[in-house]
């Protein structure tokens, strides 16, 4: 089970391995179907109230120890039936005050660095994370691993349509793009206040990990290949301008700023795409549609690349902090008014 995404899709069911992520899960309210235990000591470290409506089946240490993925095993193992984030419960002493910032992961394939992404979201207090079909499993033990606990501090939506994810999102959202492109005109202002030249063209060693390395402008047509329309690899005929190979479409027009100018005042949604293909078309779409822009981090030449959890640890938290700062100049306007 641990390790078969498609025998978790048909059993409906997870593995959940340690003491903390499995007191975790049941304090949410997670179902619990089976937990496997090798001493009572463990057993009590369990909230006995939730743990009673499981199947408790006492084994040996060496058989947790061949079941375990973890290198120092704890002795106990779970199996729940697949959360439903919308059957789950998040208080607030445990999860915080949340703030109407909703994060969308677009094709995130890797599983530390989901994990990760999930584990910032919590950090941050994100009102939910939507993840896109294409994206790793979030169940997968990596992604629990990395993640820490934050499957139950965050309402998570995954395996998502494009047509799904405004569903999950305020009326009102607007939704930008973790993104670097750096020769649009829009972009050149971003760059000579980081002191770069205009002209100034980044190499792969510059871009973030989970977008293109070609360089792009708004109306730059491509192919119509959703799978690889933003990839890291260009064909001859891509770089020649050919127009074989199908039809081509031209970008949807997503304006891009530097990332710590005003983004975050209204409910938001941030988009983090995978390393491989990067941003979707859907999201550029959708980015288009509620007015959003494309987020732009500067780096000095010749840094390694940011991967998707550190563009998503930057964004999230700098969102964060607009979106506290707005609500401080909001009441202090009230508290003004009424002196």
């Amino acid at each position: 089970m641990a390790r078969s995404r498609k025998y978790r899709e048909q059993q409906g069911k997870v593995l959940l391995e340690g003491r903390r992520l499995i007191c975790d899960a049941l304090l949410a309210g997670a179902v619990p179907h089976t937990l496997f235990f090798s001493s009572m000591d463990q057993l009590r470290e369990l909230p006995l109230d939730k743990v009673r409506r499981a199947s408790l089946v006492k084994v040996k240490f060496e058989d947790i120890q061949m079941w375990s993925d973890l290198v120092t095993p704890q002795g106990v193992i779970a199996i729940f039936l697949r959360p439903d984030a919308l059957r789950l419960t998040f208080p607030q002493d445990r999860r915080g005050h949340a703030v109407p910032l909703s994060l969308i992961c677009d094709n995130v394939r890797d599983p530390g660095n989901l994990g990760t992404i999930l584990r910032c979201a919590a950090a941050v207090g994100c009102h939910n994370v939507l993840l896109t079909k294409g994206c790793v499993d979030v169940w997968e033990p990596k992604v629990l691993r990395a993640a820490v606990g934050a499957h139950f501090r965050v309402p998570i939506f995954p395996s998502l349509q494009w047509d799904d994810v405004p569903r999950h999102l305020p009326a009102e959202v607007t939704v930008h793009l973790a993104d670097h492109c750096s020769i649009t005109d829009d972009s050149h202002r971003a760059l000579r206040e980081v002191g770069l030249p205009k002209n100034h063209t980044p190499g792969k060693a510059e871009k973030y990990g989970w977008v293109r390395s070609r360089p792009c402008s708004r109306d730059t047509p491509h192919k119509n290949h959703p799978d690889d329309w933003d990839s890291d690899s260009d064909s001859e005929s891509d770089e020649d301008g050919d127009d074989e190979g199908g039809p081509k479409i031209s970008l949807p027009k997503v304006e891009t700023q530097l990332y710590h100018e005003s983004w975050a005042e209204n409910p938001t949604a941030l988009v983090i795409g995978g390393e491989t293909h990067g941003l979707s078309l859907e999201a550029l779409h959708l980015a288009e549609r509620t007015d959003g822009r494309r987020l732009f981090v500067p780096m000095v030449p010749g840094v390694d690349s940011l991967n998707s959890a550190m563009a998503a640890s930057i964004l999230l938290f700098e969102g964060r902090r607009q979106l506290l700062l707005s609500v401080q100049r909001f009441n202090s306007d009230i508290h003004s008014k009424t002196e």
